[in-house]
């Protein structure tokens, strides 16, 4: 039996609620890993998972991704995620995203949450009927989508810069495992560069897509890891550089949209030791969280801050690098001082008493 306690003393968890409703099939966990810099904010993720169990690692997982994600951002809000067990294609519902809305309403505001995998800017409509602690409705940020591609896509040109000399995608290779929401924009930025793509996907009309537009090369998805490329983009689901796939590898650079790319840390380390430069999937895919933060922000959404603040993803990246090198750590490490940080040094900050 999985001992929540203890992961989440393990993980510094700062809470972990189970939803349950009869009526629409509702069976949620939302996560919340820590709110020292703000409201935990995450978007809620709806996958058929095998078990419970799998369901809870995941969002564990996840929660504290944004935790990461927010700080090396520079962003004032804390980490947290949902997710739903249940089949996105079947099981969707106005009475489900309602009684989901309910609970995170529950809550407070200590978790505000968005449209993540297998959920739309729709679907979090129904949920604004229960909370107000929702972001990416429509006619505010919306979909996150392309904002969240062009961060990738920044990260992907300091990454270039790093390896190459130079941030120019002309003529670079860039095999997109996974062509989606973010995938489908991030190739669009490398195609309108000048960069060959090299694509993979489960579902045949999203590959139809960029063949069309981009000129994209299709292959297996089980053999994007060996395809001879400048840089490899993880863009669907995480765990993905692991055991299996790290010795296939033919790329100078790992930098994509997926969350939690690396399946542990030390396959960090064998990327560092390969010299394979791995752009934290936190830092290089935050463009999304920058856009609903937006809406925070006085006088709400503006685009056009949105997408400067998405700009700061290049410097973001880069600035990862040089920590790596300074310290001879993987980068991955390198970006976990930064977010670690900034969280130690907000902490000490707001331990001081105030009456509000």
């Amino acid at each position: 039996m999985t001992k929540v306690f203890q992961l989440m003393q393990e993980g510094d968890f700062e809470q972990v609620v189970y939803n349950y409703d009869e009526e629409s099939g509702l069976k949620a966990i939302i996560c919340i890993h820590d709110t020292t810099l703000g409201p935990a904010l995450g978007g809620t993720r709806m996958w058929n998972y095998d078990n419970e169990e799998e369901a809870l690692k995941d969002v564990l997982r996840l929660a504290r991704g944004m935790t990461y994600k927010a700080s090396a951002a520079g962003l004032n809000l804390g980490g947290g995620k949902a997710v739903i067990i249940g089949d996105a294609e079947k099981d969707k519902s106005e009475a489900l995203w309602r009684a989901f809305g309910r609970f995170v309403q529950s809550l407070n505001g200590r978790y505000i949450t968005a449209e993540d995998v297998n959920t739309e800017v729709e679907d979090m409509d129904f949920v604004a009927e229960e909370t107000d602690h929702v972001t990416g409705l429509p006619g505010t940020s919306g979909d996150p989508s392309p904002v969240t591609a062009m961060g990738v896509w920044k990260a992907m040109k300091a990454s270039a810069e790093e390896v190459y000399g130079s941030k120019d995608l002309a003529g670079k290779t860039v095999a997109i495992q996974g062509v989606g929401s973010v995938g489908y924009y991030l190739a669009k930025h490398i195609a309108e560069e000048g960069g060959k793509l090299i694509v993979t996907d489960i579902k045949e009309e999203k590959i139809k897509r960029v063949e069309r537009e981009f000129g994209a090369e299709y292959v297996e998805p089980d053999e994007i890891y060996g395809v001879d490329c400048d840089i490899f983009a993880p863009t669907a689901l995480g765990a993905v550089i692991n055991d299996d796939t790290i010795p296939q590898l033919k790329c100078d650079i790992v930098c994509g949209g997926a969350n939690n790319v690396l399946a542990e840390d030390r396959h960090g380390d064998i990327l560092h030791e390969k010299d394979i430069l791995y752009a934290p999937d936190y830092v290089a895919n935050a463009g999304g969280l920058m856009n609903v933060y937006d809406e925070m922000e006085p006088g709400g959404y503006k685009k056009d801050r949105a997408l400067k603040r998405t700009d700061k993803i290049y410097g973001n990246t880069k600035t990862i690098f040089a920590i790596s090198k300074r310290d001879n750590i993987p980068t991955y490490k390198a970006a976990d001082i930064l977010a670690e940080e900034r969280i130690a040094k907000m902490r000490k900050v707001r331990s001081n008493f105030i009456i509000k």
